[in-house]
């Protein structure tokens, strides 16, 4: 196929030249302004030629068309017009330097272009390196996440097993008083009770269900996270403040995740503070979005914690799953917003949900 294009090119160069020549032959002698012009007409094929096939091209085009132009300069000169002959020759010098120095050129910018293909089919190569490469991260990512969650489950069940045994073991025994028989049944619901959160945030975790968007009052939202959360604050002499900007607009998201989004992040200011405080639960207008923050007075998590508090199963609890946060990641990531940490200046942290306003903007 190439060697048809190079052999059809050739014949394009020849014929032009040809014509060009044809024409001065064909052309009456005192009509000097036609030859001038037929002249100029050399110059097409061979920069054609010096294009296409360098610089070689071009000096056996250029010497081509000196040729074939040659007979009508001694014409020219049979015809008592030496000056105009002697101007010819070094018309034919021209057509050597350029159909040498566009070749030159042409084949700079040929090497270049196949420098940049080569370049191209490298960094091609890398990206396909790169992709097979983050393929195999991500593999052993996943199978890292399920040696984690094999640990942390057989962690998480094995306490309350056993403590679902010991009151067991209690309870079988006709020995026991009445009072601790009491307290048996209480560990047994306690450690049920633990064991279907771990359940649920594992669910929640692994097959999280697609947002049902509705417009939403984050006045009412935090409402409804300071019923649920008021309760556990109360018992550590923790009060819960709303603070509402009136310039805070509804929002579109899922009112239960968003709900769960919250609550989470109360529920654990509740568990960083040590003793009483308060926690600020606010909501303000951003750009195009809605943030709404939990402000605690908590003991604040180590420099070094704080990236990697959203990882699935890390957690600085001694009961925690290590589940709750990085749900709280997936349901805000989903509704196209991002959750910020920041310490406070005086104690405590504050984590900061920044949503749309509305679905499938992003802020």
């Amino acid at each position: 196929m190439r060697d048809r294009q190079a052999l059809g090119r050739v014949l394009v160069v020849a014929v032009s030249i040809g014509v060009a020549s044809a024409l001065h032959y064909l052309t009456s002698p005192s009509l000097i302004l036609w030859h001038e012009l037929f002249q100029r007409l050399y110059y097409l094929p061979i920069i054609y030629a010096a294009i296409f096939f360098g610089w070689r091209g071009g000096l056996i085009a250029s010497g081509f068309a000196a040729l074939c132009y040659i007979p009508h300069i001694f014409m020219m000169w049979q015809h008592h017009m030496p000056e105009y002959a002697m101007n010819q020759y070094a018309e034919i010098i021209v057509f050597v330097l350029v159909g040498t120095v566009t070749g030159i050129l042409a084949d700079r910018r040929r090497r270049q272009r196949m420098e940049l293909e080569a370049t191209s089919q490298q960094l091609a190569k890398v990206n396909r390196d790169l992709q097979d490469s983050f393929e195999q991260i991500r593999r052993a990512d996943r199978l890292s996440a399920i040696g984690q969650l094999s640990a942390s489950l057989a962690h998480e069940i094995r306490n309350p097993l056993a403590s679902i045994d010991g009151a067991a073991n209690l309870l079988e025994s006709p020995q026991t008083p009445e009072e601790t028989r009491r307290g048996a049944f209480a560990v047994i619901h306690k450690e049920i009770r633990r064991l279907n959160r771990l359940l649920t945030n594992l669910l929640d975790f692994a097959r999280p269900r697609q947002p049902e968007f509705q417009m939403v009052d984050p006045a009412r939202l935090i409402d409804s996270i300071i019923t649920l959360a008021g309760h556990s604050a109360e018992h550590k002499g923790i009060t819960i403040r709303k603070d509402v900007s009136d310039s805070a607009p509804p929002f579109e998201c899922d009112p239960e995740q968003m709900k769960q989004v919250i609550l989470n992040l109360a529920i654990n200011a509740v568990q960083a503070m040590a003793s009483s405080g308060e926690i600020v639960v606010s909501a303000r207008p951003g750009n195009a979005s809605v943030v709404i923050a939990v402000r605690d007075q908590g003991s604040g998590i180590d420099e070094e914690n704080i990236e990697r508090i959203f990882n699935p199963f890390f957690t600085t609890k001694d009961a925690g799953t290590g589940l709750g946060l990085s749900v709280v990641h997936q349901i805000v990531t989903q509704h196209g917003g991002t959750v910020k940490v920041d310490r406070n200046s005086d104690r405590g942290m504050t984590f900061s949900v920044i949503v749309p306003l509305r679905h499938g903007r992003q802020n």
